[in-house]
């Protein structure tokens, strides 16, 4: 029964041998391999013994320039599309390569693929073990390839085989070629990675969800922009403008703590030497509770205040002032009543005259325009605060409790309008009980002016 198609080993051709293809006296095979020495039975290389092997053949033809496309179309000579292609051949166990797979995995054309494939052909490394075959209405089947080390590498390398056929196993190599093999074998083990395209595959539009073809005339070709005032309203702003949704940041609980530290250093003069991330990590209760730097001042001294040079360690006695106060003051009422007393305390008021430094102006200015200025200001606050309507003081003491509240009303508004009734009083009932008086911010202010008077005094010029 004859059969429909020819048997997969096609004949062997007959090709008139030429002076490109002839077989050299030594038995060596030109570059490139004629078709008819691009079979097993027929090639004068050796099958490799290992993938590895064979990359290196390959990337000495690659290098080499010893091979030379013979066809007219496709590339001009072997590029990193062939050493990729190589290498995805390498790979396989069975060197079996499937076209529609090899274009696939490169992305490549199949076309592509089959042009690469003829120049490892004619480079003598790789060759048919059977040819496939294309069966219509049936199942295709792949060409099986055996992957071969053309002779000329072996020659050009000084590489000493045994055996006999393509069955040679490589023995040694000449000592002057072993720097190149080095080079050869670093190159095999490298994966070859193609370039990126940077033209796009066609030079006309691409094609749209929105049903536009590919051809590069447009059918809006004819038409024209409308004008600005056709457009809405014809505004240069857009009448519904995006609203940024960015708002001031939200500090979590760790951020919290920091900012509480910063401030509490930047206020209290105390804490002035103290480390950020040491006093966050003290006052990581009360910040997670929401107090503010005022409340942790006010309750750190609510048993006495502390100077700026007593607190050899800040954050040490803030931690041992602080302690466990965070559960005591739990609502805000509580701490908002602990800083009122703080604030009215008779001691924190003497620390804030101590600190505005009424009491340490130093030597003065020198210049003396600066002292006349200084001399006019203090004649000015002199003659604002000087009594109108002189009156004797009456210095008899008396009980407070025996005082209307009349009379303390009037004896407070004789105090503001002559500071002598103030210090008077100091002098005859005590501070305490003039301050009770008269308020703390009476006295204050009469303390104040008492020593601007004693200063210009000392630094008057004696003429």
């Amino acid at each position: 029964m004859p059969q429909r198609t020819p048997d997969c080993h096609v004949q062997r051709p007959t090709a008139p041998e030429t002076s490109a293809n002839v077989p050299h006296r030594d038995g060596t095979q030109c570059l490139p391999v004629p078709p008819a020495h691009q079979w097993l039975h027929a090639t004068t290389g050796r099958i490799a013994t290992c993938p590895h092997s064979w990359m290196q053949a390959v990337h000495w033809v690659h290098g080499s320039g010893h091979y030379t496309p013979q066809r007219t179309g496709g590339p001009r000579a072997m590029n990193t599309t062939t050493l990729a292609v190589a290498q995805e051949i390498s790979a396989l166990k069975e060197c079996r390569p499937s076209v529609d797979y090899l274009a696939r995995k490169l992305k490549v054309s199949v076309r592509t693929v089959k042009y690469h494939l003829g120049m490892l052909r004619e480079a003598g490394l790789l060759v048919y073990r059977s040819k496939g075959t294309r069966i219509r209405g049936g199942g295709n089947q792949a060409s099986v390839f055996e992957r071969t080390i053309p002779h000329a590498f072996d020659h050009a390398l000084g590489i000493r085989t045994t055996g006999e056929g393509v069955q040679r196993r490589p023995v040694g190599a000449a000592p002057e070629h072993r720097t190149l093999l080095g080079k050869l074998a670093k190159k095999a083990a490298r994966k070859v990675r193609r370039p990126h395209r940077r033209t796009p595959l066609s030079g006309g539009t691409r094609c749209t969800p929105m049903q536009v073809g590919t051809s590069g005339t447009s059918s809006a070709a004819g038409t024209h922009s409308p004008p600005e005032s056709k457009l809405a309203s014809g505004e240069t702003k857009s009448p519904t403008p995006k609203s940024s949704k960015r708002g001031p940041r939200t500090l979590n609980k760790v951020g919290r703590r920091y900012q509480l530290a910063r401030q509490l250093i930047e206020t209290v003069p105390w804490l002035r030497s103290a480390s950020v991330p040491r006093i966050a990590w003290i006052v990581r209760h009360v910040a997670d509770e929401g107090w503010t730097a005022l409340e942790v001042q006010a309750i750190a001294e609510m048993d006495r205040p502390i100077q700026p040079g007593e607190a050899r360690r800040p954050s040490g006695m803030l931690a041992n002032r602080l302690g466990q106060r965070h559960l005591l003051f739990t609502t805000a009422a509580r701490r908002q009543t602990a800083v009122e007393a703080w604030q009215d305390s008779r001691v924190q008021e003497q620390a804030r005259h101590a600190e505005t430094g009424y009491g340490d102006l130093g030597e003065g200015p020198k210049s003396p325009a600066a002292r006349r200025a200084m001399d006019e200001a203090f004649a000015a606050i002199q003659a604002r605060l000087t009594p109108v309507v002189e009156e004797p003081v009456d210095l008899m003491p008396v009980a407070l409790e025996d005082l209307s509240r009349e009379e303390i009303i009037a004896a407070r508004l004789d105090g503001m309008k002559n500071p002598e009734a103030v210090l008077s009083a100091i002098g005859l009932l005590g501070e305490r009980d003039a301050r009770r008086l008269y308020t703390n911010r009476l006295v204050d202010q009469t303390l104040a002016l008492e020593a601007i008077n004693a200063r210009r005094d000392t630094f008057a010029p004696a003429f």
